[in-house]
């Protein structure tokens, strides 16, 4: 029998292959940056190609590294960056054009246009999704108007649409050679083509987004399996897992029950929280999506508050102001002062996510006297990451009418001690960061892992999560009050700044 379950981690900024064991710890990994082409302010792309190849280098790196080969995995999952949108030939398997990437803004005049018709919440009651540059449809409509003769050959079903898990997955099981173009619940829920009640394609709404029903891929089920390898560095294993990479890191953290949410802090910040088989429509500001569905079970759903820029305003830091060589010593540089010396910083760079959903805003520093140092700054990049959660955590709480008891958190900035107790005081809640840290690619090998037999239920997923630190609010309330006063301050004079 196989010992180990694979995982493909398609990222904003790297593609990764790891490699888990039954108790969910790491055995092997490999890493591999793509390039991140900006052709105009706003405009953020990626080369679906370059992603392929990466995806190859990594998965055979990994297993090399272990002296293992495809037959010791029992299955391969994928998790993936969301919304990233990718259109190209079926035939010749080659992109129209580079990827259109989440954070990417170009469809803002189609977001303003559809939204004077009925408001930017017009699509909420069947997609769970606010009107925004964010999500997948509009972006695909884009593609469709601004690639020559790409509706044309929409039409006579030439092309195929996907985000990055169908890219990859249609790449996997043979390309142009009977590769299989589908694409899981979770990922399905972020296009704002999906209906949330049916788990399909909505008709009207595909009339209302002028997009061709042959381009899309077949909705599926998180965990099932989907179809053997064919590529070299993989082959005979089967792909058995799909998820978004946010619903990948909920599955990972386990948080299987009502109530139980995670926040991974990455390039931008997405707190999710269980709803159960039920969809509960948002009155503040969040998303409405599908957390996961294994096999024929029923789906689960989240309420979901996404931030843009967290992690990536560390990066601009280091590669836009050169203050830290690199995003570790941000930290460091922060401890140098007891507080934020007045300063807030509001990284709305292309526009604030939840729960504002406000295109206009810009960025913003405020507070600023001779007293502020560069380390005083450097503290206000922190905690900026841990006011917009707080934002995101209340209204889940307003949505939810649940106070959840702990906020488990993943990703690259959960090291950063510093801001883990700040996010703790902010939050007036423990948060409490897990032994295995991987948790985006965990999930995916879970949802593998569970349908071909690997893992039993999710009872052996739940007793694998253990507690590494966890960290205890320590502020006194008046002090947390106030400071969350100021940040609300700097949020309002940063909204609706371009007209």
């Amino acid at each position: 029998m196989a010992r180990y379950v694979g995982a493909i981690d398609q990222g904003t900024t790297s593609t990764r292959f790891i490699v888990f064991d039954r108790g969910g710890n790491m055995i092997t990994s490999a890493q591999k940056e793509h390039k991140q082409i900006f052709p105009k302010p706003g405009w953020v792309e990626h080369d679906p190609i370059e992603i392929w190849q990466n995806t190859q280098e990594v998965a055979g790196a990994a297993l090399a590294r272990a002296s293992l080969g495809p037959s010791d995995l029992a299955a391969v999952g994928i998790t993936n960056q969301r919304e990233t949108t990718i259109l190209w030939n079926k035939r010749s398997g080659k992109p129209l054009h580079n990827a259109l990437v989440w954070q990417d803004t170009r469809v803002d005049q189609l977001v303003a246009q559809y939204a004077r018709n009925g408001g930017a919440n017009r699509f909420r009651a069947k997609t769970g999704l606010p009107l925004a540059s964010y999500f997948s449809g509009l972006k695909l409509q884009w593609l469709l108007d601004n690639v020559h003769g790409a509706r044309a050959k929409a039409q006579s079903g030439e092309l195929l649409f996907g985000n990055i898990d169908t890219w990859l997955l249609w790449n996997l099981t043979g390309g142009s050679d009977g590769g299989l173009h589908i694409t899981d619940v979770t990922n399905a829920s972020r296009t704002q083509l999906m209906n949330l009640g049916t788990l399909d394609w909505d008709g009207a709404l595909l009339e209302e987004f002028l997009i061709p029903r042959a381009v899309l891929p077949r909705i599926v089920a998180s965990s099932e399996v989907y179809g053997a390898v064919k590529t070299p560095a993989l082959l005979g294993t089967s792909v058995a897992g799909i998820l978004g990479d946010q619903q990948a890191a909920l599955v990972g953290q386990a948080c299987f029950r009502p109530g139980e949410a995670k926040n991974t802090y990455g390039t931008g910040c997405f707190l999710l929280m269980n709803t159960g088989e039920k969809p509960i429509a948002s009155s503040a500001g969040l998303i409405t999506t599908v957390a996961y569905q294994i096999a024929k079970e029923k789906a689960c759903y989240a309420l979901e508050g996404s931030i843009a820029v967290t992690g990536a305003l560390v990066q601009w830091l280091r590669d836009n102001l050169g203050m830290i060589a690199s995003s570790n010593e941000v930290e460091k540089l922060a401890r140098e002062v007891e507080d934020n010396g007045g300063v807030y910083f509001v990284p709305a760079f292309s526009g604030l996510y939840a729960p504002h959903w406000n295109e206009r805003a810009r960025g913003a520093i405020l507070g600023l006297t001779r007293y502020v140092t560069r380390a005083h700054l450097a503290r206000a990049v922190l905690e900026a990451t841990a006011y917009q959660t707080r934002e995101v955590l209340g209204a889940m709480g307003e949505d939810s009418s649940i106070q959840i008891p702990e906020l488990r958190v993943d990703g690259g900035m959960v090291g950063n001690e510093l801001l883990m107790q700040f996010q703790a005081d902010i939050l007036d809640v423990p948060v409490v960061r897990p032994k295995i840290t991987e948790t985006t690619a965990l999930g995916a090998a879970y949802a593998a892992g569970l349908a071909v037999g690997y893992w039993r239920n999710r009872e052996d997923l739940v007793s694998n999560w253990a507690v590494d630190k966890r960290w205890q609010p320590q502020m006194a309330e008046n002090r947390r009050a106030a400071l969350y006063r100021s940040w609300q301050k700097a949020v309002g004079r940063s909204l609706d700044w371009t007209d």
